[in-house]
């Protein structure tokens, strides 16, 4: 059985100023194994996020259902995992703090359990050091770092990844990229991963998922045949070149649609 299933899954929203109903994404369908990273990417607008919210279970959905582990999803739960595109640290938290944050909230772990996690992955995101410093104190890559600790350290069945790194520079997302696989190498968990750009998701994850434009459809699924670990000097892979361009091609024309 896939860890996760989505199956057939619509959602809609009501423009109350315009009188009238709009479909995100409609009757999408895909199946992630244990311990696998699937990338979705598709033209702006397409449901994306709206489609991780609802695996999620931020937001109800219309038809269709939601499982993990065979369990429908029925609303947040313990078993996932978000990681958003700001990292949404509390400002009056040290970093071991944060980190603690969420387990705190789930009242899953006792305190030395609590302790031992928040020194593990801390220790994980490469801030061994910075345990008390605050947020202000960090660079936009470091917080986001904070964010995945505290992600990972909920011990979620599934981690949901919403663009986490578009608000960072070019050379910090490029090694933040390069520091996610390092880290997913050593958790193994699974992963659903939202992004706009082609390359990220190729390099990142064993399948790419494209959406077409609005209401979002699965257009096509991409495996990504390249072995792991996984370097920087892949992206300039003729073969990886390949792979990119015709992903770019379909975007192009679900854009202009």
């Amino acid at each position: 059985m896939p860890k996760l299933v989505v199956d057939r899954v619509s959602k809609g929203y009501r423009l109350e100023r315009e009188g009238r109903d709009v479909l995100a994404f409609e009757e999408v369908s895909l199946a992630v194994e244990e311990g696998e990273f699937v990338a979705i990417v598709g033209p702006s607008g397409c449901g994306k996020t709206s489609l991780l919210n609802v695996v999620a279970g931020l937001l109800p959905f219309e038809g269709g259902s939601v499982a993990i582990d065979g369990r429908p999803v029925a609303g947040p739960g313990t078993d996932r995992a978000v990681v958003f595109q700001h990292p949404s640290l509390l400002p009056w938290r040290t970093v071991s703090g944060n980190v603690r944050y969420g387990m705190e909230m789930q009242r899953r772990f006792d305190r030395e359990t609590m302790r031992e996690r928040v020194e593990r992955f801390v220790k994980l995101v490469g801030l061994d050091g910075f345990q008390r410093r605050y947020p202000s104190e960090l660079s936009g890559g470091m917080q986001q770092r904070v964010n995945l600790a505290r992600a990972l350290a909920c011990d979620p069945a599934v981690l949901l990844m919403d663009e986490p790194f578009a608000a960072l520079d070019a050379q910090t997302r490029e090694i933040m990229q390069s520091e996610l696989l390092k880290i997913w190498a050593e958790s193994r968990k699974t992963v659903l991963f939202i992004t706009h750009q082609i390359n990220e998701a190729l390099y990142l994850a064993d399948r790419v998922v494209v959406l077409g434009a609005r209401p979002g459809r699965v257009k096509a699924v991409f495996d990504v045949p390249f072995g792991r670990p996984r370097l920087l000097a892949l992206k300039r892979d003729p073969r990886f070149l390949e792979l990119e361009d015709p992903i770019w091609r379909l975007l192009e024309v679900e854009a202009l649609a």
